[in-house]
């Protein structure tokens, strides 16, 4: 009996220690539940000064555990002198080791600047030919300099192993520019003819995707090899239902969103999820959040478990703040968000 109690109180005096340790984790974790997705591993990467990816990561990672089973780890740009997500901060995302035993990478970030020794876990996973899903501003994800080891995943640069970086040659478009008027016109999604029999699209009809970002510039036609799935109708104001901007600015309409296929110096090639939607406010449509769902399904070969209609519910307390510069929730840390 003894024995059974001393054992009881190692148990537990283990697990309180194991507490602060996670606590002090400057990433978030989200154990899977049961769902086709138990067993792989999610690393969600955030990282924008502008579309609160650091709250739609979040809310994704835990819809995609609580609902379909994936573990996932949400990984935020901190600032390391406080340990709280600090979007500004672009040269710090503690935590992309957990790249190396991910089955998916999704990634939101802008214009990061990461050390070579954080960029090396990045290109370690892609030279792996692992899936990626690239939310809004992943198009033009790094900013790297010249004398970076990694800087040909820099958005704008122009030598000949990728040129445009990570953008154009792994997401299939680096930053254009603004399409529809921003932070004025709003975006709704439109099935794109000939997808409609995508399994990523499976449950979703036009106007579900909303989103009250604008409409990204794609050069047309899309890289070789991209495949259109949603075209976004540019709408003249901040509502589902306004009424789409007459013109030129809808014809034609833009691809919002794309799949396509990438290889690293011709490595395994690997399944690509694109879209320029992704803010925390355009998760607060259903069908947005239906879309990058199913997506991860997809990416990870599991689109014959796509439901007829994915679960996508809120889990938890989901309030997104508004876009803008400087708009995040300041003195969050990654364990305040469980």
């Amino acid at each position: 009996m003894r024995l059974v109690v001393c054992r009881l109180l190692l148990a537990f005096v283990a697990s309180w220690c194991f507490v602060p340790c996670r606590a002090a984790d400057p990433w978030l974790t989200v154990a899977g539940g049961e769902g086709p997705g138990k067993g792989k591993r999610v690393v969600l990467v955030s990282g924008d000064e502008e579309y609160r990816s650091e709250e739609a990561l979040t809310q994704l990672a835990k819809i995609l555990a609580k609902h379909h089973g994936f573990d996932c780890t949400v990984l935020y740009a901190i600032d390391p002198k406080t340990g709280e997500i600090s979007p500004n901060t672009n040269d710090n995302i503690p935590g992309l080791e957990s790249l190396r035993t991910a089955d998916l990478m999704v990634i939101a970030t802008r214009f990061r600047k990461l050390p070579d020794a954080q960029m090396k876990e990045v290109d370690d996973y892609l030279k792996s030919g692992k899936p990626v899903v690239g939310m809004r501003t992943a198009t033009h994800a790094f900013n790297l300099p010249a004398e970076s080891a990694y800087h040909r995943y820099s958005w704008n640069q122009q030598g000949e192993r990728m040129p445009q970086g990570f953008g154009r040659q792994i997401l299939g478009e680096t930053w254009v520019a603004h399409h529809g008027a921003h932070g004025k016109e709003s975006t709704r999604g439109l099935i794109a003819p000939d997808a409609k029999d995508h399994p990523i699209l499976r449950g979703i009809k036009d106007g579900d995707i909303w989103g009250d970002t604008d409409v990204y510039t794609v050069r047309l036609p899309l890289l070789e090899g991209c495949e259109p799935l949603v075209l976004g109708q540019v709408l003249v104001g901040m509502k589902p239902d306004s009424a789409p901007v007459e013109g030129a600015k809808n014809d034609p309409m833009m691809p919002v969103a794309w799949t396509k296929h990438y290889s690293v110096e011709g490595g395994p090639r690997g399944r690509v999820f694109t879209t320029t939607m992704g803010s925390s406010t355009d998760l607060a449509a259903e069908g947005t959040r239906r879309l990058l769902v199913n997506a991860c399904y997809w990416a990870l070969g599991l689109e014959s478990a796509i439901p007829a209609r994915t679960n996508v519910d809120i889990v938890g307390t989901f309030e997104p703040s508004p876009f803008r510069n400087n708009g995040y929730r300041a003195g969050v840390k990654p364990a305040d968000l469980r």
